[in-house]
């Protein structure tokens, strides 16, 4: 959090509270805006990245929306369509500070040691491929394994960056705000955006290389908790019956052998294992198969200089995050351990279910497509962090380098996917009667179910069109306190009985919100809420429901649980990703 701007006539200055830091910034410039796809080379935002250590930085892209004066809260924009833009570059470890925490909880250091950085290099090819297999397979010999790395893990000192501690503080660190944007008075989130997959595929990949060389085991591999199959829904045994694996703060009504609900909203349904499989598939088959485009996948951009949380990716908001609500005590305050981020990782479970999340990265690009591919934007290509390896050694690794599995020398064992062939069944031919008005232009709270009417630009497309091309329903000015569980679905041409169905074509989507720490509270103490938008791919539903021809959609925003006064929608509107 930082102090407003202090103008001279040629420079600008920024007061930084996390370690009483000045920043110079250059008078803002006049900047270019542009439009970009979801698939853009990105090379109108080259830009060479700043040293780790540097305080005096060239800003000559958010410098404009500083320049408008007032606190950056009210004038950042999440809008990345700046042709100076860059970026994101690791934290300075320096200048790391206390993480947002929910009220009445100790305080916690979640800061990680600083030291001299190398950059990350491939592992040698003559290093064997580990494989990553799913938890419910593995045997007793592996979990004797894994639970021995674990406890030596366990057993290093806190101050150690490979303990058990300093790593799962990695996650507090860069997801509660423990560290601004390097240069910007801003806070650095690596969730809610195009940097939530490879950010944590290269937190796994170096947290399975410690545990390795703490068992002197160049093979082995995490597991991959397989709850997208009905053998794999459940929690995996290690995770209850291991000591070193097994976490206290767990919902005691999740226990073995209850199925994950990815439909879960905090409160458990009276449905059949049968129906929960069933809406488990038809949810997969949404987030991941209907998720043709790179934006629409893994995220929003974020690029330096702009406000976190710019849009999650489908597969992020659910079953991602429902995941995350589905493991954690409910009956805690704050849904700990698994169910709020600053904890999330001192729960073992975290990285089974993260090794999952990295193997649907891998599917979705496996199932071909002209879109389904990884950005190549160069901002986020040279994107980077920071991660202590298994030698303690700091490493400044980027978006580029972790983009190939095989390449990091680790793949995952070919299980069945059930759910590639449940699309959802249309329940019915023909347009729904539309009632509703257009949105309007004022925020709208989301107490009760939003009904609206939103003009198409397009209609009747060919098939080639849609193959270039896919409609965007986009929920735009989604704002919320960060601190509360929110969850709302989105329909289109739905009827009444139907709301509630995540197995009916009409459902294309959910935003789901995992609470991070505690919110803010302005100068005047009003609680300050986080903004984001919600980008569902529409075009196969469109196709099922018959609408495609229609001049106009009627979009349904419910609510399904949470804090639903808390959050308000400020529009909606139609787009196209390619």
């Amino acid at each position: 959090m930082s102090l407003p701007l202090l103008f001279t006539s040629t420079h600008s200055f920024i007061f930084s509270t996390k370690k009483n830091s000045l920043f110079l910034l250059k008078r803002p410039q006049p900047s270019t805006m542009h439009y970009c796809s979801c698939m853009c080379n990105g090379d109108e935002h080259m830009g060479k990245p700043n040293s780790n250590s540097e305080k005096l930085l060239n800003l000559d892209r958010r410098d404009v929306l500083l320049g408008l004066g007032g606190l950056y809260g009210a004038t950042f924009s999440s809008s990345s369509n700046n042709a100076n833009a860059k970026p994101i570059v690791p934290p300075n470890l320096d200048d790391c500070g206390p993480v947002n925490l929910p009220a009445g909880v100790v305080p916690t250091n979640c800061c990680p040691p600083n030291g001299k950085i190398v950059n990350f290099k491939l592992p040698p090819k003559s290093l064997p491929i580990r494989q990553r297999r799913a938890a419910h397979l593995l045997g007793d010999e592996y979990t004797e394994k894994y639970a021995r790395a674990i406890g030596l893990m366990k057993a290093l000192d806190p101050s150690d960056p490979r303990s058990f501690v300093a790593q799962s503080n990695i996650h507090c660190a860069y997801c509660d705000g423990a560290f601004d944007q390097v240069g910007f008075p801003v806070e650095l989130d690596v969730h809610s955006s195009w940097l939530f997959f490879p950010w944590h595929r290269c937190y796994l990949y170096f947290y399975e290389r410690i545990l390795g060389k703490l068992i002197g085991d160049d093979t082995f591999a995490l597991p991959f908790w397989n709850y997208d199959s009905p053998p794999g829904m459940s929690i995996p045994s290690m995770f209850v019956n291991r000591p070193e694996l097994f976490d206290k703060f767990r919902d005691a009504e999740h226990q073995p052998p209850a199925l994950i609900d990815f439909n879960y909203n905090l409160v458990d349904r009276n449905v059949s294992r049968e129906q929960v499989i069933a809406n488990n598939y038809t949810i997969m088959y949404r987030q991941v198969v209907l998720s043709k485009c790179a934006k629409l996948f893994l995220g929003a951009p974020y690029r330096a200089g702009d406000s976190p949380d710019p849009g999650a990716g489908s597969f992020e908001n659910s079953p991602h995050n429902i995941v995350h609500l589905w493991v954690g005590d409910r009956t805690q305050p704050n849904n700990e351990d698994m169910g709020i981020f600053y904890t999330a990782a001192r729960d073992p479970i975290f990285f089974a279910h993260h090794a999952n999340v990295d193997r649907m990265w891998t599917i979705w690009k496996g199932l071909g497509g002209r879109n389904r591919k990884d950005f190549t934007d160069r901002d986020w290509l040279k994107a980077s962090f920071l991660f202590h390896d298994e030698n303690a050694q700091l490493v400044r690794v980027k978006v580029a380098d972790c983009l190939d599995t095989k390449k990091l020398r680790y793949t995952y064992e070919d299980v069945d996917v059930p759910w590639l062939k449940a699309r959802p069944n249309p329940t019915k031919k023909g347009s729904s009667t539309k009632t509703a008005n257009e949105f309007g232009s004022v925020p709208r709270t989301l107490g009760s179910i939003i009904r609206a009417k939103v003009k198409r630009h397009q209609r009747s497309r060919s098939k080639r069109q849609k193959e270039r091309e896919e409609e965007v329903c986009v929920v735009d000015g989604i704002e919320f306190r960060r601190d509360l569980f929110a969850k709302f679905d989105v329909y289109i041409n739905v009827d009444d009985e139907n709301v509630g169905n995540p197995q009916c074509s009409e459902f294309v989507g959910c935003f789901v919100n995992v609470p991070h720490g505690h919110s803010k509270k302005d100068e005047d103490g009003n609680v300050t809420k986080m903004k984001t938008s919600l980008r569902l791919g529409i075009t196969d539903c469109l196709d099922d429901i018959g609408a495609d021809g229609d001049e106009d959609i009627e979009v349904t925003i419910a609510p399904t649980a949470g804090n639903g006064k808390e959050v308000s929608i400020g529009g909606l509107n139609i787009e196209f990703d390619s």
